[in-house]
C-alpha cells in the first residue's frame, strides 16, 4: 500500500477531504444559520434536553423533602431547611434517579442524521445537547425554594407541566426531514440534501449487528460514554454533598450557588461545538476535533476533582476547582458523543441511543459504589470516590484516544442488493 508521501498530491487532498467528511463545493455562499430552520430545531432540542434533565434531577433535589414527610414533619418547614450530612455516607441514602434517556437522545439523532450538515454537526448537536446542563441549573435552583414554600409534589408539578406544553411545540413544529417540513426555505433544504447525499440512504439499511460488536470505534465510544456519565454522575449528585460534608454547609440554601457551575457548563457546551466547526474550518481533520474534544471534557475535570481531598480545606478553592470541572465537561459534546453521526450515519439514532443507554448505567453503578465507599471509609472516603472515577474515567478516555475513529466505518457503508 502506498504511503501518504508516495501519494499524489490529488490523491493526498482525496484523503484529507475525506477524514473532515465536508465537500467544499456543497457549501453554498448564502443560506442562513442561525436565522435558519435546523438551527431553529436545535433550539426546540434544546428545550426538550432543557425538559428531560429538570425531570431527571427532580427526584435529586426532593428527596430530603419526601424523607421529611414520611416522618410527619411540616413541608413547609422540613422541606429543605435541612440536610441531614448523617446520611450522605450511606449506599442507600444517595439520592438515586433511573436513567430512561437512552430512547429520548437515540431520537434526537435521527433528526440530525437527515438535518445537520457534516461542518455544521458539531455546532447544531452542542445547541441541543447544552440544555441538559441547562435543565439542571434550573431545577437546582428553583427545585429547593418550590419544595419549601409549595412542598415538594409541586416540584414535579410545575416541570410536568411545562414538559406537557413543550411536547405540543414538539409536534408541531419538528419533522422528519427537510423535505417533510412544510415552512422550510428551499434554498436550505438544498442545501441540507446535497451535503448529505452521500452519508443518507433513502433506503432503510439493515442492522449489521455482527460488524458492530467487532467494531472498535464503536467500543470507544460505549466506553467512554460510560467513563463521562461516571463524571457527570458524581458532579451532579455529589458535589453540593461534597461541599456540605466537608464544610458542613448546607448548599440546598443557596441555590444560586449550587447551580452557578452548570449555567457555566451551558454555556462552555455550545461555544465547544462552535470551536469544534471552526478548527475544521483551519483543515483540522475531523478524528483530531472529536478526539482533542473528548480529552479536554475528561481530563482536566477528573484530574481536579482527584486533587480536591489533597488540598488544603478552603470553601473558596473547593466551589472554585468544582466550578471549573463541571464547566469543562460539556466539552465532551463535541467529542465522543456525536461521534455515531461520523462514523455511522445511517445508524447513528440506533448507536447513540445503545451507547448512551450503555453509559447510563454508571448513573446506576457511580452513586451505589460511591455511597459504599464513603459508609465504609469515613475518613478517606471521598479520596477514594476520586480515584475510583479518575481511574475509570482515564481507562475509557484513553481506550477512545487509541481506537476511536471519525471516518465512516465499512460496515456503515451503503450496500447495493443483488439478485442472481
Amino acid at each position: 500500500m502506498a504511503t501518504m508521501t508516495e501519494l499524489s498530491p490529488t490523491e493526498r487532498k482525496s484523503k484529507f477531504s475525506q477524514d473532515k467528511q465536508v465537500d467544499e463545493n456543497l457549501v453554498p455562499k448564502k443560506v442562513l444559520s442561525f436565522c435558519s430552520t435546523r438551527y431553529g430545531l436545535a433550539f426546540i432540542t434544546h428545550l426538550c434536553n432543557v425538559m428531560l434533565m429538570a425531570q431527571y434531577v427532580a427526584i435529586n433535589i426532593t428527596m430530603v423533602a419526601m424523607v421529611n414527610g414520611t416522618h410527619h414533619q411540616s413541608r413547609l418547614n422540613g422541606s429543605t431547611e435541612t440536610l441531614p450530612t448523617e446520611s450522605f455516607g450511606g449506599s442507600n441514602d444517595v439520592p438515586k434517579s433511573l436513567p430512561a434517556e437512552g430512547s429520548i437522545f437515540g431520537g434526537q439523532y435521527a433528526l440530525w442524521e437527515r438535518w445537520s450538515p457534516p461542518h455544521e454537526r458539531s455546532q447544531l448537536c452542542t445547541i441541543a445537547l447544552s440544555g441538559m446542563m441547562l435543565g439542571t441549573f434550573a431545577i437546582i435552583l428553583l427545585g429547593g425554594i418550590i419544595s419549601q414554600t409549595l412542598g415538594w409534589p409541586f416540584v414535579f408539578y410545575i416541570f410536568g407541566g411545562i414538559g406537557c406544553v413543550y411536547a405540543l411545540l414538539w409536534f408541531v413544529l419538528v419533522y422528519d426531514d427537510p423535505l417533510a417540513h412544510p415552512w422550510v426555505n428551499v434554498t436550505e433544504r438544498e442545501y441540507i440534501i446535497a451535503s448529505l447525499a452521500h452519508q443518507v440512504s433513502p433506503r432503510k439499511q439493515p442492522l449489521p449487528i455482527k460488524a458492530m460488536l467487532r467494531s472498535l470505534p464503536l467500543w470507544s465510544i460505549c466506553l467512554c460514554s460510560f467513563s463521562h456519565q461516571w463524571l457527570v454522575t458524581i458532579l451532579i449528585v455529589y458535589m453540593p454533598t461534597y461541599i456540605s460534608s466537608v464544610f458542613n454547609i448546607n448548599v440546598r440554601d443557596n441555590g444560586l450557588l449550587s447551580a452557578l457551575p452548570f449555567v457555566i457548563s451551558w454555556v462552555t457546551g455550545i461555544l465547544a461545538g462552535q470551536l469544534a466547526d471552526f478548527l475544521l474550518t483551519k483543515n483540522f481533520r475531523l478524528v483530531t476535533v472529536r478526539k482533542i474534544a473528548t480529552f479536554l471534557g475528561n481530563f482536566p475535570s477528573t484530574a481536579l476533582l482527584l486533587a480536591l481531598p489533597h488540598l488544603t480545606p478552603s470553601y473558596v478553592t473547593t466551589v472554585i476547582l468544582l466550578t471549573v470541572s463541571c464547566g469543562l465537561s460539556p466539552i465532551c459534546q463535541s467529542g465522543v458523543y456525536i461521534n455515531p453521526l461520523d462514523i455511522a450515519p445511517r445508524h447513528s439514532s440506533f448507536l447513540m441511543g445503545v451507547s448512551r443507554g450503555f453509559g447510563l448505567t454508571a448513573a446506576i453503578l457511580a452513586p451505589t459504589v460511591s455511597g459504599f465507599l464513603l459508609s465504609q471509609d469515613p475518613e478517606f472516603g471521598w479520596r477514594n470516590v476520586y480515584l475510583l472515577l479518575f481511574a475509570i474515567n482515564l481507562s475509557g478516555l484513553s481506550f477512545y484516544l487509541v481506537f476511536g475513529d471519525a471516518i465512516i466505518q465499512d460496515w456503515a457503508k451503503e450496500r447495493k442488493l443483488t439478485r442472481l
